[in-house]
């Protein structure tokens, strides 16, 4: 294996023409020179210079030698521009994970802010319901994963979760209802309700369930729907009432032909945090710059939002 560091001195011995010329402009001493040159050659196999007189010409294997010298220190030197742009976070790939809801209010105004500020960052955007996007970000399948997660839960190993937003669920009802002339709901106000299901069980339906349960009932689910866009359809069709959390009634996705209204005593909320492995942030500039605009995303939607990025231990 050829030494590249020997190849530069070959070439500045080449270019400068002389030994001598080349240690003074490389801060060697011309003994140090020679000596490296006689180990290139040794590796090479075959004579790199000759001498004429005070000064050295290359022989036709120095010659192509100090080609690809040449190109090699051009690309180191562009490998060393590529990496001080990718420490600076200017360039990258991030690959994120992310659920439905999230997608208009969330996950496009971020990915277009990052866009306009780091215009060299890729971002690999796949949506992961119903799977488990943390599996993925564990087993380095995915950079960044939005989940749907309490605070205060166990810990997983290997993972770092970062607070996001507070996503406030809001009381859906058809026009006319009885309800619709108050301005904010007691959650107690539906129990005797025919309810429509804004989602399937899991970590979105937690919420609305266990704050029935401390409003002291179980709502009666008549109809169940996967999103909450057909949800408020359902609910426009006179069929129930609804929860649905306030990404899901951002602008375009909230329907015209229905009631929204505050609920409380107690107010289900649902928390949206980032699971991203465990020390990556540090070290990974585009990963944070995606973070920090997740983040300055989240605070625009107008639902509550922490003051900055906090993470669980």
């Amino acid at each position: 294996m050829l030494d590249m560091r020997r190849m530069q001195i070959l070439r500045a011995v080449v270019t400068s023409g002389s030994v001598t010329a080349a240690a003074r402009n490389l801060g060697y001493t011309p003994s140090a020179v020679s000596q490296q040159m006689a180990a290139l050659e040794k590796e090479a196999g075959i004579t790199l210079l000759d001498r004429t007189g005070r000064g050295v010409r290359p022989t036709d294997a120095g010659r192509l030698l100090t080609e690809y010298a040449t190109v090699i220190g051009r690309h180191a030197a562009e490998a060393e521009t590529a990496l001080a742009e990718l420490r600076a976070g200017r360039t990258g790939r991030v690959s994120m994970r992310y659920f439905t809801t999230a997608g208009a209010p969330l996950v496009v105004p971020a990915i277009a802010a990052l866009r306009r500020e780091q215009p060299g960052v890729q971002v690999e955007l796949r949506l992961f319901e119903p799977d488990d996007p943390v599996l993925e970000v564990k087993a380095r399948q995915a950079d960044l994963a939005l989940v749907v997660r309490e605070r205060g839960r166990a810990a997983v190993d290997g993972i770092r979760f970062v607070h996001l937003l507070d996503d406030r669920y809001r009381a859906v009802l058809p026009p006319g209802h009885r309800l619709a002339e108050r301005s904010v709901i007691d959650l107690s106000d539906l129990a005797e309700e025919p309810w429509v299901a804004g989602e399937t069980p899991g970590p979105c339906l937690d919420p609305v369930l266990d704050a029935c349960a401390a409003a002291g009932f179980t709502p009666d689910f008549v109809v169940e729907s996967g999103d909450y866009a057909t949800a408020q359809g359902f609910v426009a069709a006179g069929l129930g009432v609804s929860l649905v959390p306030e990404l899901g009634l951002a602008a375009g996705l909230r329907r015209p032909d229905v009631v929204i209204r505050e609920v409380r005593n107690p107010e289900p909320v649902r928390v949206i945090q980032a699971a991203v492995r465990a020390g990556t942030t540090p070290v990974h500039p585009a990963l944070r710059a995606l973070l920090e605009a997740l983040r300055v995303a989240a605070s625009g939607t107008g639902t509550g939002t922490a003051p900055g990025a906090e993470a669980e231990a």
